[in-house]
């Protein structure tokens, strides 16, 4: 794992922007004491969770306030040729950050609220990372939450919605705990009672005629 420089960053415009919460301000300067040249942190949300005391579901709000407002990143790569994620990453989005310290905060808030409205409405890809980025988050073995992402993210045929948009109400840890519940119950051995009943009951039979012998 990473080990954070001795220093982090907190530039101005981040350290005054009025829609980021102070938690979130102080991850950004975390961001950036574990971001390497490119600007880029490999850090998961339960490194950050252990090192704030706090719980991975936290961080993952923490984070979604900050790429919601354009000062990070946030990107998931998958194996070649498949859905199952490979990593996650987060970004520092200098170019979003060049351009909030030449506009005004609340003129930047509001286009970025807009822009990110605007994408999240129209591309799927985006609303996708982002709902698998959220379920990540959750402390459950990787290979079900990769099965719980594949089944929930697939699209209607017009390619417009996901599946778990398509429900009427929707909780991502509530239906985890199910799914996780369910799996538990589908992978349980079943009995095999009445099978077991006629076989004994069958070599009692054999029993018998070798007695008679």
């Amino acid at each position: 794992m990473e080990k954070p420089s001795y220093y982090a960053i907190l530039p101005a415009n981040v350290r005054y922007a009025e829609n980021l919460t102070p938690n979130a301000k102080l991850l950004y300067a975390e961001i950036t004491a574990l971001a390497q040249k490119d600007g880029t942190c490999w850090a998961s949300n339960k490194y950050f969770a252990k090192l704030y005391n706090v719980t991975p579901e936290t961080i993952s709000r923490w984070v979604s306030i900050l790429v919601k407002n354009g000062f990070v990143l946030r990107q998931i790569t998958y194996l070649q040729g498949t859905k199952q994620i490979d990593k996650r990453y987060l970004q520092l989005n200098q170019e979003g950050i060049d351009k909030i310290i030449k506009t005004p905060i609340d003129k930047i808030v509001k286009d970025n609220n807009t822009s990110i409205n605007n994408t999240s409405i129209n591309n799927i890809s985006n609303r996708r990372n982002d709902f698998v980025f959220e379920v990540l988050s959750f402390d459950y073995d990787e290979s079900i939450l990769n099965e719980f992402c594949d089944y929930w993210t697939e699209p209607n045929k017009s390619k417009t919605k996901m599946k778990f948009e398509l429900c009427k109400t929707w909780s991502t840890e509530l239906r985890l705990k199910t799914w996780v519940k369910n799996q538990k119950k589908w992978n349980k051995p079943k009995s095999n009672t009445k099978t077991m009943s006629k076989l004994d009951a069958q070599i009692n039979e054999w029993q018998k005629a070798k007695d008679l012998l």
